[in-house]
């Protein structure tokens, strides 16, 4: 059961036990020293009031004499007083003040009457609640295997009478039984609630993990898309810009100025889509961007300048998101031929459509080794991280006779 404070806070922001039923059980739970105290004063008045009167009950044919009843007496008055005010510790060790019980009822058999009280009982039940069951049933075991030993042992060599020792023995195991029975009901609900609210609170601290994942996963998402569209849109502006301020002919100028201006425009339309995630919990994941972009892309190089060549080979009959992985491969390969390939003339960009998958490839033929950033930036990464997704594979590096090419496989079908 999980409960939460009042004012809006979450209902599993702070799990808490459930409220013990009845008057009494809630006075326990909420004063558990005082609890102890009155349970050790109650057998205090039980088990010393028999005690103290023995004087007064020893029968003529006791087999102690008077004598020696007189130095057993104190003993025996001294060791259940000592029992009881053990009981305060039944809390913290629970098998050590049984084990002091034990010598209690041991004591018992001394007496010249039959003796019993509830300090066995209520040790009993403090090992089964506080330690476990197992605990508890090794301990009675041993409790009362001790105390058969010594009741034979008296018996057998005439210092206490038959009847005293069976009685003493038959009392103490009841008591235990009891005592345990209780216990072990009342300590499995108190264990049993405990391991919930262990679970519930666990499933908090997952559920604060998985959202700060998500989170990560979210910045690095629109990180990624983010890049895409900058790298991409300000690299083409770039090399048209060059085109521009190197032509002293306005009018082949004035087409890219206009080629300037309209991708200027489309990637700030794509980054208020893309930061619109931010504002709308709503939006669907890669809702902005979740278009076929190849197009626009071959079209921008080509308007840099560049001999840029597509060929689509088979039908794009595949999933959306293997369609914008493929997007994406082409415009990070041609963006990279355009920052930081050298002496490049022409682009050959190849998108194959086959039963088993898609084949994309992005070459070019510059002049020695793209001069790629290092760690790879964050397009390339981004790159595998869309093919991984789809469960492909990309490779990229030197062209087998110049240039750069960069090849991607990606399945007709999603991962499930």
């Amino acid at each position: 059961m999980i409960t939460g404070s009042r004012g809006g806070a979450s209902p599993e922001a702070e799990p808490r036990l459930p409220r013990p039923p009845g008057v009494l059980r809630r006075f326990w739970s909420r004063h558990p020293v005082l609890a102890d105290i009155m349970i050790a004063g109650f057998c205090l008045l039980l088990s010393v009031a028999p005690v103290i009167a023995l004087p007064d009950r020893a029968p003529e044919d006791s087999r102690l004499d008077p004598e020696t009843w007189d130095r057993v007496w104190p003993v025996l008055a001294t060791v259940v007083v000592l029992g009881c005010f053990a009981l305060l510790a039944r809390r913290r060790n629970p098998v050590a003040v049984f084990a002091i019980t034990v010598v209690v009822a041991a004591a018992y058999l001394f007496s010249p009457v039959s003796l019993g009280g509830p300090l066995v009982g209520i040790a009993t039940y403090a090992v089964a609640v506080y330690r476990g069951n197992r605990a508890c049933l090794v301990a009675v075991g041993a409790g009362l295997s001790v105390l058969l030993v010594v009741a034979g042992g008296l018996g057998l060599s005439g210092v206490i009478a038959a009847d005293i020792a069976w009685n003493v023995l038959i009392s103490e195991a009841l008591m235990m039984v009891i005592g345990g029975l209780i216990g072990a009901n009342v300590g499995g609900r108190k264990r049993y609630v405990e391991a919930l609210i262990e679970h519930s609170r666990r499933l908090v601290v997952e559920r604060d993990q998985q959202a700060q994942l998500a989170a990560s996963a979210e910045r690095e998402r629109i990180a990624r898309e983010l890049h895409d569209i900058v790298a991409h849109s300000l690299t083409v502006m770039v090399a048209l810009a060059e085109g521009v301020a190197a032509s002293k002919d306005a009018a082949h100028a004035r087409p890219g100025a206009e080629a300037i201006s309209a991708t200027g425009r489309e990637a700030l339309r794509d980054m208020r889509a893309t930061l619109g995630i931010l504002r709308d919990t709503d939006a669907a994941p890669l809702a902005p961007l979740a278009r076929d972009t190849t197009e626009e892309t071959v079209a921008s190089a080509r308007a840099a300048g560049f001999e840029t060549h597509l060929t689509v080979v088979g039908e794009p009959d595949v999933p959306s998101a293997t369609r914008l992985a493929v997007s994406r491969i082409v415009q990070e390969g041609v963006t990279n031929v355009l920052r930081h390939a050298q002496a490049v003339t022409r682009i050959a960009v190849e998108i194959r459509y086959t039963d088993e998958g898609v084949t994309v490839s992005v070459i070019d033929d510059g002049r020695g080794v793209l001069s790629a950033p290092a760690g790879g930036g964050f397009g390339l990464r981004g790159v595998r991280e869309r093919v991984e997704l789809v469960g492909g594979t990309v490779t990229a590096g030197p062209g087998e006779t110049r240039g750069w090419a960069v090849h991607a496989w990606l399945p007709r079908k999603e991962q499930e």
